[in-house]
This record gives C-alpha cells, sequence and structure tokens, in this order.
C-alpha cells in the first residue's frame, strides 16, 4: 500500500491548505449530516457520526458548521437533503480499477459529472461488479507518529481486531476488517494514541506499478473527479514508488 497510502495523506494535508479546502469542507459537513440522519445525533450511539464530526474537527471545520449539520441531519434543523450513496466503476489509464463513491442528492447530475471526468481524463466507465471485485471493504486509521513506534500502535489495537499496521513515513495506517474499525479506534483512544482519520474504505487485492507519466495521469484524474460536488471519496488500485512520487512532486 505504500506509495498508494503515502500519497493519500500527502493529499490530505495539501487539501486542507489549499483551495479546495472549501470543497474538503463541503463534503466532510455531508458526511456528518448523513451520519445523523441514519444514526440520530447521540454521538455515543453513533460511532459513525462520532468520526465523521472526528475528521471535521482535525481538518479545522468550524464547530458551528458541524452543530448545525448534526442538527439538520438529525431532522433538528430544518435544509437537510436527502442524500444517497451511489458507486460508480471504471478504469483510468494503464488500466487502472476505480472505483467512485458519490452521496447526492441528484443521481442524473452525479452520473454526468463522473462520466464527463472519466472520459476526458483518459478513463472509461465499467459494469457493476467489474471492478469492485478487485478491492475490499476495510476498516483504516490514520495514526500520526510522534513519538510512537510501530510496536506501540500494534500492541494497543491487536486484540482489537487489527490485521496489519503499516508505516507510511510520517504516520502509521492501521488495518482491519470494516466491521472491527469502531473497536480498533476505541483501542487507540483507550491507549491513549490520537488517530487523524478513522474509516471505511475501499481496499486494493491487486496493485498496478505506475511510472511517472502513468502516476500524473491518474492523479489527474482522480482530482478531476473529485472536483465533483457529488463525488465523495474515489479508490484506485495504483501503486507509486518514492522515487516516481519525489518525480511527481517536483
Amino acid at each position: 500500500m505504500s506509495g498508494h497510502s503515502k500519497w493519500a495523506t500527502t493529499k490530505h494535508k495539501k487539501a486542507v491548505i489549499d483551495a479546495k479546502r472549501g470543497k474538503l469542507f463541503a463534503k466532510m459537513i455531508k458526511n456528518i449530516e448523513v451520519a445523523a440522519r441514519t444514526g440520530g445525533a447521540d454521538v455515543s450511539g453513533n460511532p459513525t457520526l462520532f468520526d465523521a464530526i472526528q475528521k471535521a474537527k482535525k481538518s479545522s471545520v468550524p464547530n458551528k458548521n458541524i452543530d448545525s449539520a448534526v442538527k439538520r441531519g438529525a431532522g433538528l434543523e430544518a435544509g437537510g437533503a436527502d442524500y444517497e450513496t451511489i458507486m460508480y466503476e471504471g478504469y483510468g489509464p494503464n488500466g487502472v480499477a476505480v472505483l467512485i463513491e458519490c452521496l447526492t442528492d441528484n443521481r442524473n447530475r452525479a452520473a454526468s459529472d463522473v462520466r464527463v471526468a472519466m472520459t476526458r481524463n483518459g478513463g472509461s466507465m465499467a459494469d457493476p461488479g467489474s471492478v469492485s471485485y478487485l478491492f475490499h471493504r476495510k476498516g483504516v486509521v490514520i495514526v500520526p507518529k510522534g513519538e510512537l513506534t510501530e510496536d506501540d500502535v500494534l500492541g494497543a489495537v491487536l486484540d482489537a481486531g487489527a490485521e496489519e499496521v503499516n508505516d507510511l513515513g510520517e504516520t502509521f495506517e492501521v488495518l482491519s476488517e470494516a466491521t472491527d474499525l469502531v473497536a480498533v479506534r476505541t483501542a487507540l483512544q483507550d491507549a491513549g494514541i490520537d488517530y487523524d482519520s478513522a474509516d471505511a474504505n475501499f481496499v486494493p487485492t491487486m496493485q498496478v506499478e505506475l511510472d511517472e507519466e502513468g502516476a500524473r495521469k491518474i492523479f489527474k484524474l482522480i482530482d478531476a473527479l473529485e472536483d465533483s460536488d457529488d463525488v465523495q471519496n474515489v479508490f484506485a488500485n495504483f501503486d507509486v514508488s518514492d522515487e516516481v512520487m519525489a518525480k511527481v512532486d517536483a
């Protein structure tokens, strides 16, 4: 996972400070609203809402925006939209498999946005099921390193169902079954270990190794997809080495 995860981690940092900050905030707010609608406004009984709020706070989303989103989702404040989750599948340049997770109140707009982004950036849409089998749903917790060692993190999460801990440079990535995500996150909290995010993500079972040109193309495609307000997450099965990543960053 190294190249892919490192890229995702770096991208997340950049996203908080660059021009897409407003878009990032909007997507996090939408997540909170949906979590509150699905499981209620009480964070103690709604782990999905708890994680959505934590993530938003880590990215400096203002508290008043978070509170409003919870109230809208729970029906305590007017203005909530009726969002549905839709998954689209496709292939990017170099045969990279792409899963696009949308959260939208307009199915036609979401489908059009995804199709346009794909076709204009060397991608193509695929039939449902033709790409998703290359991914497994996993719990992914990102832990900032600080003074921690891999053994510290592993010791805290092993009994909670964690499958592996990966060193991503400045952070550790803890993988588990999606159903064990809350237990793993809770184990970290109980051990006094801070974490940046806890999500159920689609993790690829096999990866396509990309050179510099291939990496640039797939990043361009993913940027175009994430530019849509309806696109919540993009998952892809590519791997980029540290050497290639350094060239792309330069």
